[in-house]
């Protein structure tokens, strides 16, 4: 019984000093490491004052323990607020917790639903397993987030990148004004717009997913593995694109 708490108290101890390990280099670099400093200072005079028996200092320091986790808390919350945010996109972590955060998936969505109720035309493409590199090449880079705000500018007239493609490549809008390669399909419909036609080029050729968007008919389209679908609706899209991509992550893992 002995044994077994010494071996408790051990791991106790290397518990929270990997939790303090962490907590520092979450910290470090940002203007809450000094305030971190401090309250390490702090414990570590508790600590002291306890088994030294000084029992004024230790009413002090247990005091002030108080008001700088509360002053701490406060004055650095968007340190505090990217620290956990680094921490949940763990990998340990997103293994247990699945969120409903919909990411640049929910952004184009959304974008493709405005975009078609303003009538003005778009051309998305996501990449996925193939690397689009040579479609990057013929556009303008942005390496910018994916951001529905940021989709809508790109393709609002006379803007001089609305008429090519933007390019996506994970959470991230690589490139705008890219050109595709258009379809070569003799049996298309004479109706069919470049739009359509360089989705349908360019999901013949690659894996990527297209998102079409037509200012004629103000409705979505979406091309995948060389076949179009007309009229999505913008929830369905939301669904279709999540639903690809974990199929994805489920086949690379």
């Amino acid at each position: 019984m002995g044994n077994f708490r010494i071996l408790l108290d051990i791991f106790d101890v290397l518990l929270v000093a990997f939790l303090f390990y962490r907590l520092f280099l979450l910290v470090r670099g940002t203007r809450a490491a000094q305030m971190f400093f401090g309250l390490a200072l702090l414990m570590i005079t508790s600590i002291a004052a306890e088994i030294f028996g000084l029992d004024a200092l230790n009413w002090i320091v247990s005091n002030l323990k108080t008001v700088w986790v509360i002053a701490f808390v406060i004055l650095f919350q968007p340190e505090l607020r990217r620290a956990l945010a680094s921490l949940g996109q763990n990998p340990l972590f997103r293994n247990f917790v699945r969120t409903n955060e919909a990411g640049p998936i929910g952004e184009i969505a959304q974008a493709a639903h405005r975009l078609a109720e303003q009538g003005r035309g778009a051309l998305i493409v996501l990449e996925r397993e193939a690397e689009l590199r040579g479609i990057q090449e013929t556009g303008t880079r942005i390496d910018s987030r994916v951001s529905s705000e940021l989709l809508e500018t790109i393709f609002t007239p006379p803007t001089p990148l609305h008429d090519g493609a933007v390019l996506i490549r994970g959470s991230h809008l690589i490139a705008a004004g890219c050109i595709l390669p258009l379809a070569t399909n003799p049996n298309l419909a004479s109706t069919l717009g470049t739009r359509h036609r360089a989705a349908l080029g360019l999901s013949e050729e690659t894996d990527a997913i297209v998102v079409v968007v037509s200012e004629e008919t103000r409705s979505i389209s979406l091309a995948l593995d060389g076949q179009l679908r007309f009229n999505v609706e913008p929830t369905t899209l939301r669904s279709e694109l999540a639903s690809l991509f974990v199929i994805q992550a489920q086949k690379a893992a």
